[in-house]
């Protein structure tokens, strides 16, 4: 691609100055709004056509976008039978036809969909109570990932104020990300001669390794997810008549269990769960573990207790730091992510239980296909099951991982000059141990588009869990930095 002059040069700190505005007058405003809507993502929700949720996030976003009177800009709802809601706008191109320009599309993507509430929030903090403090907004969905779409629209405005010349611009807002985007292929096939060429992809549904600079994710992994349940009885029995003779359906899925991960180290047994780290994300993982050191592990909530007036710690896996980074971008973990089977508390007797069921969420390296992991896992847990009990793994659907493009000169000029202008420091490049579905898609679609995955999810921002918040501050540098790098597409 030959390298351009651009119409006009984009300032970053009018830029930075216009979006900053934009967030404080608006934009947290209208998060605030969306956090209190409990807009979950089908797979939390089964009946979410019925409640409207999703529908009142996809609609007020929409208004706001049209009532910001972007020049050239055209907004659709689409609607497929049966399917979640897609909002779709366009930015008509800005810049002359000549030689060396090119005629692409930038992708614009996010998401309104959110994951379940949670327990263990704060006092004073809820998943559907928005809080704004000392510059984080607190509650559900706000970081991950209502923001995005306001973010996108921001950054757009940005260079329209400035009349900087930019490439046709398509904005992707989905609402099934959080269940594994299962409706946004069938949306992409459909829409697929809308989007256009595809040079560019912004995607503001990831995370940052610090807020002190631009950060791009190189890599997300996998997911391999389903319920493993254990059947022994038809119904529970008294513990004292039935234990030692019947096996205990929480004793046979520990050993199932055991046949996936080595308890002791939480090592990934199948060796076809594993690939090798390309060289290339592995020298970019030693430099993030030079910035972030500790910060890597020292970053969760760990358990503590004091002991004879010492504070004792939780340990990690791991304190190397590199380590710790490839430990959650690049080797696949189990984690058991819920339960069934189980009394409360306050409600166990001394019973013998008839089931025990767990769901498993399995974290797969990027490169390591789903669909077959998805497979293996089901065959593992469901042969020649101890005692002949009934052993059933009901998979919950799957996401292949991503590893990211060759990095473009101009893609990577663009990149760091954004960062030092709004952070004073280079970009960084880090994986990711999330999930983006539609990232696996677009790469496969558009080979050869640059992808700018990008986020607010930095240090204890934690998402999915209790306390999720949005860095305000970081939030209005990305847009900026956004904006900058769209300016700089040859």
């Amino acid at each position: 691609m030959t390298a351009r002059l651009p119409d006009t040069v984009l300032n970053p700190a009018q830029a930075l100055d216009q979006v900053s505005q934009a967030w404080d007058r608006d934009i947290v405003g209208r998060l605030s709004e969306y956090i209190a809507i409990p807009a979950k993502s089908p797979a939390f929700d089964a009946d979410w056509a019925a409640h409207g949720y999703l529908e009142t996030v996809v609609r007020n976003t929409a208004q706001w976008i049209e009532a910001q009177k972007v020049a050239g800009l055209t907004l659709e709802v689409v609607r497929l039978p049966g399917r979640t809601p897609v909002l779709l706008f366009e930015v008509a191109a800005t810049r002359s036809a000549q030689e060396g320009v090119s005629t692409q599309t930038v992708l614009m993507y996010g998401h309104l969909d959110k994951q379940p509430e949670f327990s263990g929030w704060r006092s004073d903090l809820g998943p559907w109570t928005p809080v704004y403090q000392d510059g984080k907004l607190y509650g559900r969905g706000g970081a991950d990932d209502g923001y995005a779409a306001y973010a996108a629209i921001a950054a757009i405005q940005a260079l329209k104020t400035q009349k900087v010349a930019h490439p046709r611009i398509i904005g992707l807002i989905e609402t099934c990300e959080e269940s594994g985007s299962y409706d946004l292929l069938p949306y992409v096939d459909a829409l697929r001669t809308r989007l256009g060429d595809v040079g560019l992809v912004v995607c503001l549904d990831s995370g940052a390794g610090n807020y002190d600079q631009l950060w791009l994710t190189n890599s997300l992994r996998g997911m391999a997810s389903g319920v493993l349940k254990v059947e022994i009885l038809t119904e529970g029995v008294h513990s004292g008549d039935a234990s030692g003779v019947v096996p205990s359906s929480f004793r046979i899925l520990r050993h199932l269990l055991d046949r996936l991960e080595d308890s002791a180290t939480g090592r990934l047994l199948p060796e076809n769960f594993y690939c090798p780290v390309p060289p290339e994300r592995m020298a970019q993982a030693q430099a993030t573990a030079n910035i972030l050191g500790d910060e890597l592990y020292k970053r969760f909530p760990w358990a503590h207790y004091d002991c004879g007036g010492a504070s004792q710690f939780a340990l990690p896996t791991t304190t190397d730091p590199l380590q710790a980074l490839l430990n959650r971008t690049w080797l696949p973990t189990l984690s058991v992510t819920g339960a069934d089977g189980f009394p409360e508390m306050k409600n166990a007797g001394n019973v013998l239980r008839p089931y025990t069921a767990f769901k498993l969420s399995l974290r797969l390296p990027p490169l390591v296909e789903a669909a077959s992991a998805v497979q293996e896992l089901k065959a593992l847990l469901e042969d020649n099951a101890p005692y002949q009990a009934k052993v059933t793994f009901e998979g919950g659907g799957g996401a292949t991982g991503w590893n990211a493009p060759s990095t473009a000169p101009w893609f990577e000029q663009a990149l760091n000059a954004a960062s030092q202008a709004h952070f004073g420091a280079p970009c960084g490049y880090i994986g990711q141990g999330g999930t983006i579905p539609l990232m696996n898609m677009l790469s496969t679609g558009f080979p050869k588009a640059q992808m700018m995955v990008c986020g607010v999810l930095g240090p204890k921002s934690n998402a999915h869990g209790p306390n999720e918040f949005l860095h305000v501050p970081y939030a209005k540098k990305l847009t900026a930095a956004v904006a900058q790098v769209i300016a700089s597409f040859p």
